[in-house]
């Protein structure tokens, strides 16, 4: 495993190790609502995910689900819309990485859906995703109100396409 951001970035499928790996992942802080838990069914549903590692030596930096996989409690199935969710390894988050790495799932997406859209949704308090998602083309289409954890949780819609 690499401590420094690689200069390539792939995307393949998401293995039953990567997902220990990522099942222990801690952001601290607000952002640990983004900790994983046993109820995300992470390893469970392994199929809808994928790994966004370093070309050059494999190492994990981050993953990416689609469909079902990314879409929270309670939002519907869009035709022709791709649903897309990321998460990247703590150490790398908020260090100037997520342009490449997002770019990098959403060209993936594209290519991989095939389908003329694509959707994210974002805890409407994270900016910083917010703008990131902003900044590749994404514009805001509602909000999307659920319960997570026993609380209510409101996300930002965003499409792009």
């Amino acid at each position: 495993m690499t401590s420094t951001w690689p200069k390539r970035l792939h995307i393949r499928p998401l293995t039953t190790a990567d997902a220990r790996d990522i099942a222990d992942w801690r952001y601290g802080g607000d952002w640990s609502i983004y900790d994983s838990r046993p109820e995300d069914g992470l390893l469970q549903a392994a199929d809808g995910y994928w790994a966004v590692t370093g070309a050059e030596d494999g190492s994990l930096v981050g993953f990416c689900c689609l469909g079902f996989d990314a879409r929270v409690p309670g939002l519907v199935k869009a035709e022709g819309v791709e649903d897309l969710g990321v998460g990247m390894r703590p150490r790398f988050t908020g260090s100037g990485h997520g342009p490449a790495f997002a770019a990098a799932v959403v060209a993936f997406a594209r290519a991989h859906s095939g389908k003329p859209r694509l959707r994210a949704v974002v805890q409407s308090w994270n900016t910083r995703s917010l703008r990131l998602f902003q900044s590749l083309g994404f514009v805001e289409d509602g909000v999307h109100v659920c319960v997570e954890g026993g609380r209510e949780v409101e996300y930002t819609v965003l499409v792009c396409g």
